[in-house]
């Protein structure tokens, strides 16, 4: 029996030349299949008025005509009065100036499903998932 050549690692360890090589990797075969590579962070961050800190915000990126939301997230008192929906029509235009026609997201049933319904976002699949009774929704919308 042979050795194997290759060695497959699970680790919760950030790993940066790991990153940079999978990155890397991906961009230059989207390079090679699309004929372009154009993937971009995009952050839309809210900060306290008078200390300046950042209190919340959306963690995105633009890739191949799509927007992706990855995380969202704004503290319970600015809630309720548009600065969330401020921060999504802010990350949407951004995207739009990039070329990119949809966008994606997911979220959790107890998170804030009814809010990206309320933008424009309709459900395109379901996974049910933990804690047990909730579900997981890829949303998207157009732009």
């Amino acid at each position: 029996m042979t050795a194997q050549p290759y060695q497959v690692t699970v680790t919760d360890k950030t790993n940066q030349d790991g990153q940079r090589v999978i990155r890397t990797g991906l961009s230059e075969y989207n390079r090679e299949m699309a004929g372009y590579a154009d993937a971009r962070g995009l952050s839309v961050f809210v900060s306290d008025a008078a200390s300046k800190k950042i209190i919340g915000g959306l963690l995105g990126r633009t890739s191949l005509g799509l927007l992706f939301i990855d995380l969202f997230f704004i503290p319970k008192a600015p809630r309720g009065n548009g600065i969330g929906t401020q921060v999504i029509e802010c990350a949407e235009a951004e995207a739009r100036s990039r070329g990119c026609s949809a966008a994606v997201l997911y979220t959790i049933t107890f998170q804030a499903p009814a809010f990206y319904e309320r933008q424009g976002y309709r459900v395109l699949g379901r996974i049910e998932c933990r804690p047990p009774g909730y579900t997981r929704l890829c949303m998207i919308k157009a732009l």
